[in-house]
C-alpha cells in the first residue's frame, strides 16, 4: 500500500502583539454610481429586501461598513444617467433617482454605516470656466447633503471632489468652505484620480506639504484602482508621511482595467480576497471602497459584472450571491471601523499568501485575516497571542472553492499558543470576536425578459421613472401627457450637463440581448425641434467603446418635427450608414405612431400604418430596444415590443 500525504510547507511562526503600532482600520465598503443600482429598486418583495440584507446587514453577508453614492448629474456616468436633485439654481427634488432609497435601506439595515459622496456629471447651470468647478457645484453638493440630513434623516461623513477628474486646488478649498458656511460636518476626501492622471494619482499628498489652507481642507486621501502598470501598488511616500487616512475609495478585482467575467470563487473571490489583505500591507490603505455593491445594470452595458452581487433581471426576482460577498464579510464581520492594524502582527506567508491582524478598541478582542491565494501547498502557522491581548476561544472561519464561509474550527490557545494549518487558496478568518453569521435567503430562478411588453406609463409616478428602462442620458420621466388624457414618458433635460465621460444624445433602453426577430413601437409627440427616436437590436450601449458615439450600436430610426426621417445603422468605431430617408407629410402637433420590425436581415421602419422602408441589413442581428431623442422635451407613449 502507498499512502500519499497532501503536501504541507514548513512552519511559520506570527506573534499577535497588542503592543504592536498601526493604522486605524477605516472599513470596507461599496460604491454605488454610474447607474449600477438602476435595476435593483425594480425587484419585488421579498427579493429586493433580501438582497438589501445581503449587502447591508451585520451578520448576515457582506455587512458593508460604507456606502458610497453618486451626485447624480442626468449624465452618463458608467452604465448609464442618474438623476439630479437641482437641475435649476430653483429646483430641488429629492426624490428623484434611487440613491436616497439606497442610503435609507442601508441605514435601516446598519445604522453605523458611514455614508460618502461624489460627483461624476453636474447639470449645465453650475458651469463655469473649469466646468465642474465653481462656487455653484459647491452650493449643489452642500444642497445634496443637508436634504440627506433634513428629508431623510441621514449623516453624510464624507464628500469628494469630482470623479477621476484632476482636481482644482481652488475648488477644493472652496467646497471645504461651502460645507463649513452651511455648519455641515463632512469631511473632504481628495481627490479620486485614476492612475496616471493628471500629475499623479497622489499628487495632491505633495500639494498639501506646501499649502497650509489646502491641508486643512483635505482630511482623507483616496484613490481608484491602486496598482501601476506592473501590478504594484502606488502610494508615494509623501502620502504615507501626510498623516491623512489613504483609501482605495474605489477598487476591483479586475483593477479597473475591464470586466470580470464572473464572481465564482476562482475568478472575482480569490483576487478580492488578496486585494483587501495587499491595500494595507503593501499601500497603508485603511479603506476599500468596491464598485459595486450590485450588479444591476443591463449585461450589454460598460464593465459588466462590476458588483459584490449580481441582480439584474427583476421581472425574475432572481439574484447571486457571488464568493465576493463572503469575501468581503471575511473583513467586514470580525474587525469594525475604529479597530487598530497591528503591523508586527501582520505581513506575507513564506509559501504565498498574507495576513493582517487587528484589535478592538477595547484592546483585548482581535481578529485575524489571512489568505492563501497562490500557495500550493498547505501550510501550518503558529501563534502566539501577547501584549493583553484575548487568549479564549479561537473561531476559525474558512473560504474557498469547496467551503463558504464556513465555521471550521474552535482552537484553544495553550499558555497563549496555538497552531492551525491553512489549505491553499482559501481565505480565513481567526477571532475572539462572536456574532458571525450567513443568511439562507434563496432566490428564484432566473427568467427572460417578459415578451410582450408593454408600458403606457399609468402606473408610474408622476416625475419618477418607470420599470426596467435604463436612461443612458438625460432623464424620461412619467408626465402628464400633451394633447391627450393620461401619463407620458418625457425626456426633461433640455441642456446637455457637464460630462465625466462620453455625451451620447439622451436615451432609454430595455429588452433582452438575445432577442432577434420582433417590432418595437411607440407613439411619440414633439414638444420642441427635437426628434423622435426608436431603436431596436442593440447589441452594445456601451458608449465608452466609442466615445464620440451620439447611439448606441443598432438600429435608429429618426423623425424629425418636420417629416423628415432616416433609417440608420449605428456600430461604435464605424460611420453610421444610412439604410433609408425621406420626408413624410405630418402634423406636429398631432401624436404619431413609430414601428420598427425585424425579421432576419429585414428591417422595416413605418410611421403612421404606412411603410416608410423595408431593408435588407445583417449588421445587428439582435438586441434590445430603447427610445430616445435629443437634449430636448418630446413625450412618447403606449411603448411595446411583439415577438
Amino acid at each position: 500500500w502507498l499512502c500519499v500525504q497532501p503536501a504541507i510547507a514548513q512552519q511559520t511562526h506570527v506573534v499577535l502583539d497588542g503592543q504592536s503600532g498601526g493604522r486605524t482600520f477605516d472599513g470596507l465598503g461599496a460604491l454605488s454610481a454610474g447607474a449600477s443600482t438602476r435595476l435593483l429598486v425594480d425587484y419585488p418583495e421579498p427579493q429586493r429586501s433580501q438582497i438589501l440584507d445581503y449587502l447591508f446587514k451585520p451578520g448576515y453577508g457582506a455587512s458593508l461598513q460604507h456606502l458610497k453614492v453618486e451626485v447624480g448629474g442626468d449624465v452618463n456616468s458608467t452604465d448609464g444617467a442618474e438623476s439630479s436633485h437641482m437641475r435649476t439654481r430653483e429646483d430641488r427634488d429629492y426624490t428623484r433617482g434611487y440613491e436616497w432609497w439606497l442610503m435609507v435601506e442601508a441605514h435601516k439595515r446598519n445604522p453605523n454605516i458611514i455614508l460618502d459622496i461624489l460627483p461624476w456629471g453636474a447639470p449645465n447651470w453650475v458651469r463655469g470656466k473649469n466646468r465642474l468647478y465653481t462656487p455653484e457645484m459647491a452650493e449643489y453638493m452642500a444642497d445634496f447633503i443637508a436634504a440627506a440630513r433634513d428629508k431623510y434623516g441621514l449623516t453624510i461623513r464624507y464628500a469628494g471632489v469630482w470623479n477621476e477628474t484632476l482636481h482644482d486646488p481652488d475648488y477644493v478649498k472652496e467646497l471645504h468652505e461651502a460645507l463649513e458656511r452651511h455648519h455641515l460636518d463632512v469631511k473632504l476626501v481628495c481627490c479620486d484620480l485614476y492612475p496616471g492622471e493628471g500629475k499623479g494619482q497622489w499628487s495632491i499628498a505633495d500639494e498639501i506639504r506646501t499649502d497650509s489652507t489646502l491641508n486643512a481642507a483635505v482630511d482623507a486621501i483616496g484613490v481608484h484602482y491602486p496598482l501601476d502598470e506592473h501590478g504594484k501598488v502606488t502610494t508615494t511616500e509623501a502620502a504615507r508621511q501626510s498623516g491623512k487616512p489613504l483609501w482605495a475609495s474605489e477598487d476591483q478585482p479586475n483593477g479597473g482595467g475591464g470586466p470580470i467575467v464572473s464572481r465564482t470563487w476562482l475568478i472575482g473571490g480569490r483576487i478580492l480576497a488578496h486585494l483587501y489583505n495587499r491595500n494595507y500591507l503593501e499601500g497603508a490603505m485603511t479603506k476599500t471602497e468596491i464598485w459595486s455593491p450590485i450588479t444591476s445594470y443591463y449585461d450589454n452595458l460598460a464593465a459588466p459584472n462590476s458588483g459584490l452581487m449580481y441582480a439584474n433581471t427583476p421581472w425574475s426576482g432572481s439574484y447571486d450571491v457571488q464568493s465576493t460577498i463572503w469575501v468581503t464579510a471575511h473583513t467586514t464581520q470580525f474587525a469594525q471601523p475604529g479597530w487598530k492594524y497591528l503591523d508586527s502582527s501582520s505581513g506575507n506567508l513564506p509559501n504565498k499568501g498574507t495576513y493582517v491582524t487587528l484589535k478592538s478598541p477595547n484592546q483585548k478582542d482581535w481578529s485575524v485575516i489571512l489568505e492563501t491565494i497562490g500557495a500550493k501547498e498547505s501550510q501550518p502557522v503558529s501563534f502566539t497571542v501577547t501584549g493583553r491581548l484575548a487568549v479564549g476561544t479561537v473561531n476559525i472561519w474558512e473560504t474557498n472553492a469547496n467551503k463558504i464561509f464556513e465555521h471550521v474550527a474552535e482552537v484553544h490557545p495553550q499558555n497563549g499558543a496555538f497552531v492551525y494549518i491553512f489549505e491553499p487558496e482559501s481565505i480565513y478568518s481567526l477571532t475572539t470576536t462572536t456574532g458571525q453569521g450567513k443568511g439562507d435567503a434563496q432566490p428564484p430562478a432566473q427568467s427572460p425578459f417578459p415578451l410582450p411588453y408593454a408600458d403606457n406609463f399609468e402606473q408610474t409616478a408622476l416625475k419618477h421613472q418607470p420599470k426596467y428602462l435604463a436612461d443612458q442620458d438625460g432623464a424620461f420621466e412619467a408626465q402628464p401627457c400633451s394633447g391627450r388624457a393620461g401619463n407620458c414618458l418625457e425626456q426633461v433635460i433640455s441642456e446637455k450637463p457637464i460630462p465625466w465621460g462620453p455625451l451620447p444624445d439622451p436615451f432609454t433602453m430595455a429588452g433582452d440581448a438575445v432577442w432577434r426577430d420582433y417590432c418595437v413601437a411607440a407613439d411619440v409627440h414633439f414638444l420642441t425641434a427635437a426628434p423622435a427616436v426608436l431603436m431596436g437590436r442593440i447589441d452594445t450601449a456601451d458608449v465608452f467603446q466609442d466615445g464620440s458615439a451620439r447611439w448606441p450600436s443598432g438600429y435608429i430610426l429618426r423623425l424629425k418635427p418636420d417629416g423628415a426621417w432616416e433609417l440608420l445603422s449605428a456600430t461604435f468605431k464605424k460611420p453610421v450608414a444610412t439604410l433609408a430617408a425621406g420626408s413624410a407629410q405630418i402634423d406636429k402637433t398631432q401624436w404619431h405612431h413609430l414601428e420598427l420590425r425585424f425579421r432576419g436581415q429585414q428591417v422595416k421602419a413605418s410611421l403612421d400604418g404606412a411603410v416608410l422602408a423595408a431593408v435588407d441589413d445583417g449588421t445587428h442581428a439582435h438586441g434590445m430596444f430603447g427610445i430616445g431623442t435629443e437634449w430636448d422635451h418630446i413625450q412618447f407613449d403606449n411603448l411595446q415590443v411583439m415577438p
